[in-house]
């Protein structure tokens, strides 16, 4: 059975890639923080920790808020991405 998706949640979606982001992000900041911590610049280091995540989300919300918008005009359009879909037995 063939399926198409119309229409995205924009704030879901938003929300989604936001919290995915920062979850992404903070291993590499940690890995930022303690090299600039260890070459003693322990200020920065802060301010990588806080500050990074939060862009990082930030963007990533933006950006999925923007595609996911442009994605509903040109699906109203055109279409939306076709999927086929199957029954599958639990077993």
């Amino acid at each position: 059975m063939k399926k198409q998706i119309t229409s995205v949640s924009l704030g879901q979606n938003a929300k989604m890639a936001a919290a995915l982001y920062l979850v992404i992000s903070l291993p590499i900041v940690l890995v930022l923080a303690a090299i600039l911590a260890i070459s003693g610049q322990a200020g920065q280091a802060l301010v990588v920790l806080v500050a990074t995540p939060v862009v990082y989300a930030g963007v990533a919300a933006l950006g999925t808020l923007i595609g996911g918008w442009l994605y509903n005009v040109v699906a109203a359009r055109v279409g939306g991405f076709e999927f086929t879909t199957a029954e599958v037995k639990a077993g």
